[in-house]
C-alpha cells in the first residue's frame, strides 16, 4: 500500500498506528478561572536536556482543548507519567468535558500540591514534571507545547541507588484505537561505540 498524504484526507490512523509504543503524557493543568483540567496526551517526547524540555502535542482543534489554551494563558502544566495503576483513571480523564468542570473530579483522582507550579500533580504517580511554558508552536490544527521542567517528584520505590530505575516503572504506552501496551517484555543491547 503507497499512501499520499494530501490525496488521503486523515494520516491520523497511519501515524497513530505505526508509531508505537507512544508515552503518555498525563498533564494537569489549571484555567485562569482556576479549574482544574487533567488530559492525557500521547504525542509526547523528551526534547531536550539542556534545558530540560518535554512536548505535549495536543491534537485536532487545539484551541478547543482545555490543556493548550491553559498553558498558553497561566504558563503552567505538571506532565504526571501514567503506570498500570492509574490506566483506568486516565482513561476516564479523556472525557470531553465543559471547560469548567475538572476531569481530577470526574476520574475520581486526588490531586496533590505542588511544589514550584501552580496546577496540582495527581497524588501517588510514580513521577510528575513541573514544567513552566518554554514555547507554545502551532502546527496545523494541533499545539505543540514544549514544557521547561523545574521541578521533579519520583517516588522512591522506583529508585535503585537514587536513581530512576526503569525496571521498576511500570509505565503504560498507548498504541492505537482502545489499544495500550504494558512495559513487561523487555531487552536489552550494548550500544556499539
Amino acid at each position: 500500500m503507497e499512501i499520499d498524504p494530501d490525496a488521503a484526507g486523515s494520516l491520523y490512523r497511519t501515524l497513530a498506528g505505526a508509531v508505537i509504543p507512544r508515552p503518555i503524557a498525563w498533564v494537569s493543568s489549571v484555567s485562569p478561572e482556576s479549574t482544574r483540567n487533567l488530559a492525557p496526551y500521547s504525542f509526547f517526547n523528551v526534547v531536550s536536556i539542556d534545558p530540560p524540555v518535554l512536548m505535549v502535542a495536543p491534537g485536532a482543534n487545539a484551541d478547543r482543548k482545555d490543556t493548550a489554551r491553559n498553558v498558553r494563558e497561566t504558563g503552567e502544566c505538571v506532565v504526571n507519567v501514567v503506570t498500570e495503576e492509574f490506566a483506568e483513571a486516565m482513561n476516564a480523564s479523556s472525557a470531553t468535558l465543559p471547560p469548567d468542570e475538572s476531569e481530577f473530579a470526574h476520574a475520581d483522582v486526588e490531586p496533590t500540591p505542588s511544589a514550584a507550579v501552580s496546577p496540582p500533580r495527581v497524588a501517588g504517580v510514580a513521577v510528575a514534571f513541573e514544567c513552566e511554558r518554554y514555547e507554545v508552536v502551532d502546527v496545523g490544527t494541533a499545539a505543540m507545547v514544549l514544557a521547561e521542567v523545574v521541578h521533579v517528584h519520583v517516588d522512591d520505590g522506583v529508585t535503585t541507588d537514587g536513581q530512576l530505575d526503569t525496571e521498576k516503572l511500570d509505565a503504560v504506552g498507548r498504541l492505537s484505537g482502545n489499544a495500550y501496551a504494558r512495559l513487561r517484555d523487555r531487552f536489552t543491547m550494548e550500544r556499539p561505540p
